[in-house]
């Protein structure tokens, strides 16, 4: 049976919601001791029986998109499949430890700790990593924070941090957040770092140049070493955003590249889930020079077992405990799966297949050669063409960014997609491409719910269970 789709549209009075007939209600007299002004005389709950409630939720379920339905091409996001064997080590009882136990009971977690500290250095070329941050961004202001204490115990209080104006937003929040001036960098003609614009930004002012490789075009920082070298005489750190790692995977290493700070997205590397809010974990590897500055507890290995301890000069705590444990575990058993062998042609994959569907579409790709990601630039509104390729059944690409192509597509398949799903994709961006605006500016016209003000959805969100009353559409 197919069943109608909501749909909200500017040209109608009518509001129609999504399975409202199923959205049935009682309402429930309350008696309670509490003041009157603290309670009310009835309230209206939902009155479902079990098989109606099951249907609702999954009904609802097939209404959305996801990595399990198919490709997620979001630039910069790398959303790759959650391979389900993670969760089942994550589900596993023995990981359900408590962290206040003493330590020579969870032996097990903390070896887990020790190993994946240690499995991350050598793929980042890293020589410690604390395990503690809850996130990309949070592991951006960890290492910020390390930086920071780092200038700061050698008598050298530093004020900016450069930031390229092709960074992710949180670069620019996280120098801002841990009390530094952004120095903004100009991209240089070919898309990638304008050395001679970095040697007249970096002074005895600056405390970290922050950047991703590949940047956010795909594109690889092929003067790496010479910005190194820049930084480093200006006495700056090197900071390296994990953002893209999945192109370098067993193939390069920040470390090498000379850097010095960087953060792991394991959400985005190595598989575990995306969204929601959480919860994510983002790693923080450092040389050793900065090693001593990492949060509190970090873990060694011992002569009878593994132990928690305090880095000398620790910054302390970013995050309860060693992390979001269980995310940590996923990550653990990916890496594990895969090993060095597997990493490597998950990168190449990943490549490969942006280069691929690259090569299927019609839209300009302005910048090039590129990694794991191109940016494509759209003839239309990139929201709007975005908007369309959800009537062809596919995700759409990252929009409106990176600001130095004109109404960017940002596409990032990553390895996970095999031919025919590159295939669907192209044909959806190639037939969007060949649409006229009347068409485009309409969509979509098949989801769920069609082109909704979304100003006012961000602004103003209805996230109630209720029913919506016609004058709040």
């Amino acid at each position: 049976m197919k069943y109608e789709q909501a749909r909200w549209t500017d040209d109608s009075e009518e509001l129609y919601e999504p399975l409202l007939s199923e959205k049935h209600t009682r309402e429930v007299e309350v008696d309670s001791d509490l003041p009157d002004h603290l309670t009310r005389d009835s309230v209206e709950l939902p009155d479902l029986s079990e098989p109606e409630l099951a249907r609702h939720y999954t009904r609802l379920s097939q209404m959305n998109y996801g990595v399990e339905t198919g490709p997620f091409p979001l630039g910069s996001c790398t959303m790759k499949y959650n391979p389900k064997f993670t969760d089942d080590v994550a589900g596993h009882p023995k990981a359900a430890t408590h962290p206040d136990r003493p330590a020579s009971t969870r032996q097990g977690t903390l070896e887990l700790r020790y190993h994946l500290q240690d499995v991350l250095g050598r793929i980042g070329g890293m020589d410690a990593v604390t395990l503690q941050p809850p996130a990309g961004a949070a592991g951006e202001f960890t290492g910020i924070l390390v930086a920071k204490a780092y200038h700061q115990s050698r008598g050298d209080e530093r004020s900016e941090v450069v930031v390229p104006d092709s960074a992710h937003g949180t670069n620019f929040a996280t120098a801002a957040m841990a009390g530094y001036d952004v120095v903004t960098l100009p991209g240089a003609e070919d898309g990638r770092v304008d050395v001679e614009a970095l040697e007249a930004a970096v002074s005895e002012d600056t405390a970290a140049l922050m950047l991703t490789n590949p940047n956010t075009l795909g594109l690889f920082e092929r003067d790496i070493e010479a910005i190194a070298d820049l930084v480093h005489d200006a006495g700056g750190l090197l900071y390296y955003d994990g953002a893209n790692l999945n192109a370098l995977l067993g193939r390069a290493r920040p470390g090498d590249m000379g850097f010095d700070i960087m953060h792991y997205n394991v959400h985005k590397t190595f598989a575990t889930p995306h969204g929601g809010g959480g919860p994510g974990a983002g790693p923080v590897g450092v040389t050793d020079e900065l090693a001593a500055f990492l949060p509190d507890p970090h873990v060694r290995e011992t002569n009878g077992g593994f132990e928690e301890y305090a880095p000398e000069h620790s910054i302390g705590k970013v995050h309860g405990y060693g992390g979001n444990w269980l995310v940590l575990v996923r990550a653990y058993a990916y890496i594990a799966r895969l090993g060095d062998v597997g990493l490597s042609d998950a990168s190449a994959k990943a490549v490969l297949n942006a280069n691929y569907l690259a090569s299927q579409i019609d839209y300009d790709i302005p910048f090039g050669p590129f990694h794991h990601e191109f940016v494509a630039s759209a003839d239309e509104d990139a929201a709007d063409v975005a908007k369309r390729m959800l009537d062809y059944g596919v995700h759409p690409p990252t929009t409106k960014w990176p600001e130095a192509v004109s109404e960017a597509l940002m596409t990032e398949p990553t390895e996970v997609e095999n031919r025919r799903s590159l295939d669907q994709l192209a044909t959806a961006f190639d037939a969007v491409a060949n649409e006229d605006v009347d068409t485009i500016e309409r969509a979509p016209e098949n989801t769920a719910a069609r082109r909704i003000d979304q100003v006012s959805a961000a602004r103003s969100p209805r996230l109630s269970w209720q029913a919506l009353d016609a004058d709040e559409q």
